[in-house]
């Protein structure tokens, strides 16, 4: 493929032209002929093929794959140099024959170009540009020796060419005839600098640029997971810029190449350190998927492949150029076995009887001179030449390997590989149809004035009317060439493998549509494609294994992308797909399960009835105190007429009793699905509960302290003594805490909280207090009114009463300020349910510890010790 600008291309052609002649016009005597005659290098065999018509199609054709320079002696004891053609290819050979078959076609057709015959006029290119462009000078000239700028052959409408097969070829044909302003289909090349339809204005093709296929074969390789390959490529222009491009696709496609060799086109840079070195690179690579482009070389096969066992583990990977041709396959089917080809597919093809019966024609007894036919004949069938010199070349160019011999005559040319249906690219035929169905319209325009400027009015039409052209399968598509002269096609792809019979097969696998959706372009059938692998499954291709799901990949500095490290995941993170190049966080509400390929709901926590032992056990224990609180009330209503139940005022022992319930019960509003419900009443509840249970025992302390001063004569504290006192006192205070509650909730009450941080995978269901101020401002009065219930029990504990509660008091608000002072530092610590926990534990304990040690004592002397329960008891005490 050739990359070159305008300019450029314009200079070579003009090197292409100087090459071709010996020496310019001579300045002795003036030639006969008013043209100035270049001395232009001959060929040693010009093979051509033509046949006379009223309209004539040139055609520019690789038959033979080689063209070399050489020295032969002249008449006169000179050298001359000449070019030598050999190497005629089988699929090559084939195209020929389609180009002649399409004329033949046409001319049979009494509706395409009526009253009017198709001729032709082929040259053999031999795949050299130096041919090629004396070809196109020698068909617009009409005679063998070309004469730049003169037809010298009347009345021979040309209306276009047909040619070539290779880029290198192409480019410079091409440029010729834009100046001629010919139209021009070429059947093989792919360079994309064609596609500039400003430069190359006449220019169609029945291939794709090879932009489409390389995008295609990329697709490929991501397919089957493929992401380290070699190249082989020819060390050429065209092989240089092809790997350029192809590598381009490639690490667009994420594709890395481990390797690249480039092929000799000549047998003298093949020495051993060369060849030594490809073997080498091949069997010491990682790889096992190698990819074949640019020029195809038969020499590959020669000197690579020689004492090489690799073929026996690589996948090939063939490009259009090579895959199309079918000789690479007969010439050496075991490596190219399980190989994959990706080739045009068209809308038809030629394995028809038709086509059948024009092949049968094709013998040398039939065309004995067609000596392309005979060199066919020679290196395919073995069969000895009546020309000597021919056989000569032969041994000189194959070293006589196979020998040849004589044949019976029996031969045909559908017993060669290309020739046997198994090869029915229509791309020649196409060209041809497409050009001759172009001038079967135009012709139809022409009238009798016209037709005196019958060429002049080809030229300047066909490449319109090309543009126009358009053809329908019997499936109801239509094809034509695009803006860039192109014939839009599938690519199809092919799997050859050999037989038992030791014959070569191309097997269907898929294809790829470059006009159908992204997601549907590459249709593959992977279970049809036999791999050469041991347990016949699909070759392995990376640097690096697979990142599985829950990693992801972490380049490493300095070496290609392909080549990675696999790392898992963060905490937060998952991957669900292989090779992923980063991991994706997971919704909050989720968390990466163990495996961090999938996001699954996170775990919630709080105290459930269900599911948490120690919430069993609080509510067993909540419950328990319950009903010793009710019992204790039960027995202090039963006896509320006893001395020792009167003597310390009964309404606040029952209002006591009454609020150390509802604290014990508090405890269900802290168990439980928090919801703001519960988070606003569970601190508001048991805030007032204890402020209503520690006022009563506030007043009780200070009823004690009125009652002793109240017993001296003459003391102003007897007004005191009464219940207005203690419940004023148990108003007053509660009245404060209920304020200080409803301040809270009016200004920032608490509320349901969802802790997605403290735990990872889990959702702390908990209540937020709302506002920090309101939650330690009901602790803090709490613990104020306990504070001052402390030192007034303490300072009565020693007053002369024989029911003095004071010092039942004292221990009671001992213990209820060690249990919170406590609970503080521990509240602030925990988390999540532990700090429930925590509350749960200091309400238990604070009102178990009011409940026992107040009214313990008083039970006992109801229930074990009655006969202290009397009034004498009581006076007697009073004034021992």
């Amino acid at each position: 493929m050739l990359g070159f600008n305008a300019a450029s291309k314009c200079l070579k052609v003009l090197i292409h032209i100087i090459m071709l002649c010996v020496w310019p016009c001579k300045s002795g005597d003036q030639p006969p002929n008013p043209a100035c005659r270049l001395q232009i290098i001959k060929a040693v065999e010009e093979y051509e093929y033509i046949q006379e018509g009223d309209i004539m199609i040139a055609g520019v054709m690789t038959v033979d794959m080689n063209a070399q320079i050489i020295t032969l002696p002249s008449d006169k004891s000179k050298f001359k140099t000449k070019l030598l053609c050999f190497g005629p290819n089988g699929q090559n050979m084939k195209y020929l024959v389609d180009f002649r078959f399409a004329v033949e076609q046409t001319n049979k057709d009494p509706e395409r170009l009526p009253n009017v015959t198709l001729g032709y006029h082929i040259y053999n290119s031999c795949g050299s540009s130096l041919k090629a462009v004396r070809s196109v000078l020698q068909i617009l000239s009409g005679t063998r020796e070309p004469v730049p700028n003169y037809s010298c052959v009347r009345k021979r409408n040309i209306a276009g060419f047909i040619g070539d097969l290779t880029s290198e070829t192409t480019v410079p044909i091409a440029q010729i005839l834009t100046l001629y302003g010919y139209s021009q289909i070429s059947y093989g090349a792919t360079d994309p600098a064609l596609s500039d339809s400003g430069t190359f204005p006449y220019f169609f093709r029945t291939v794709q640029s090879i932009h489409s296929e390389f995008y295609a074969l990329g697709q490929l390789l991501r397919h089957f997971g493929w992401t380290w390959v070699g190249i082989i490529t020819s060390d050429d222009i065209s092989g240089e810029e092809e790997y350029k491009l192809l590598a381009k696709y490639l690490s667009s496609a994420g594709v890395c190449i481990e390797f690249t060799l480039k092929l000799h086109k000549s047998r003298q840079n093949y020495v051993h350190s060369v060849t030594d070195h490809f073997k080498k690179t091949i069997a010491f690579s990682s790889t096992n998927v190698i990819l074949i482009c640019g020029t195809v070389i038969f020499l590959f096969f020669t000197y690579l492949t020689a004492g090489n066992d690799f073929y026996q583990r690589e996948t090939i990977i063939l490009s259009s150029n090579w895959g199309a041709n079918d000789a690479l396959i007969t010439y050496n089917p075991v490596l190219f076995n399980y190989s994959l080809v990706l080739v045009p597919g068209y809308h038809y093809d030629l394995d028809t009887p038709e086509m059948r019966s024009f092949l049968e024609t094709f013998h040398p007894s039939n065309y004995p001179e067609d000596k392309l036919l005979g060199d066919i004949w020679m290196i395919y069938l073995y069969c000895l030449s009546k020309d000597q010199n021919k056989n000569y070349i032969y041994q000189y160019i194959y070293f006589a390997v196979p020998l040849l011999q004589n044949c019976t005559g029996q031969e045909r040319i559908t017993d060669i590989y290309s020739f046997g249906g198994n090869s029915n690219s229509p791309r020649v035929h196409l060209a041809v149809d497409m050009m001759s169905r172009a001038l079967h319209d135009m012709n139809m325009k022409l009238n009798k004035k016209s037709v005196r400027n019958r060429e002049t009015f080809l030229k300047s039409e066909l490449h319109q009317n090309l543009k126009k052209l358009q053809l329908k399968s019997k499936h109801g598509e239509i094809f034509s060439f695009n803006e860039n002269g192109e014939y839009l096609t599938r690519y199809k792809i092919y799997s050859n493998f050999i037989t038992l019979d030791g014959m070569v097969t191309r097997n269907f696998v898929g294809e790829f549509s470059p006009w159908a959706p992204l997601d549907q372009q590459l249709s593959i059938t992977s279970k049809a494609i036999p791999w050469k692998t041991i347990d016949r499954k699909i070759p392995r291709a990376q640097c690096t294994d697979n990142c599985l799901p829950g990693y992801r990949k972490m380049p490493i500095p300095e070496v290609q992308p392909c080549c990675y490290d696999c790392v898992p995941c963060s905490e937060i993170e998952i991957s669900n797909i292989i090779d992923s190049v980063s991991c994706t966080q997971c919704p909050d509400m989720e968390w990466p399960n163990e495996m961090k390929d999938q996001c699954v709901q996170r775990k919630e926590v709080f105290l459930s009835y269900s599911n948490d032992v120690i919430s069993i056990f609080f509510t067993t224990i909540s419950i328990l105190f319950s009903l010793i609180t009710q019992l204790i009330f039960q027995v202090l209503i039963t006896y509320r007429n006893t001395p020792i139940v009167r003597a310390n005022n009964r309404s606040l022992s029952f209002v006591l009793l009454v609020s150390i319930k509802l604290s014990f019960l508090s405890v269900f509003l802290f168990l439980g699905r928090p919801v703001d419900i519960t988070c606003m009443l569970r601190n508001i509840t048991f805030g007032i509960t204890f402020s209503i249970a520690v006022s009563s025992l506030l007043a009780k302390t200070i009823m004690v302290c009125v009652a002793f001063k109240a017993t001296k004569p003459g003391s102003s504290w007897r007004k005191w003594v009464g219940v207005k006192l203690s419940n004023s006192v148990v108003l007053f205070c509660s009245s404060i805490q209920i304020i200080i509650c409803m301040t809270w909730l009016a200004i920032s009450p608490p509320f349901q909280e969802l802790d997605l941080h403290t735990y990872p995978g889990t959702i702390i269901i908990q209540c937020n207090e709302g506002s920090a101020i309101g939650f330690y401002s009901v602790i803090g009065y709490m613990g104020l009114l306990a504070a001052v219930s402390f030192v007034l029990a303490f300072l009565a504990r020693t007053l002369p009463d024989s029911f003095n509660e004071a010092k039942y008091i004292t221990f009671s608000m001992l213990l209820f300020c060690s249990v919170w002072i406590t609970m503080i530092p521990a509240y602030l610590s925990t988390k999540g349910k532990n700090t429930v926990c925590v509350e749960i534990f200091a309400i238990l304990t604070s009102s178990a510890g009011l409940l026992f040690c107040i009214f313990l004592p008083k039970c006992y002397t109801i229930l074990f010790r009655p006969e202290m329960n009397m009034k004498t008891i009581l006076l007697g005490n009073k004034y021992k």
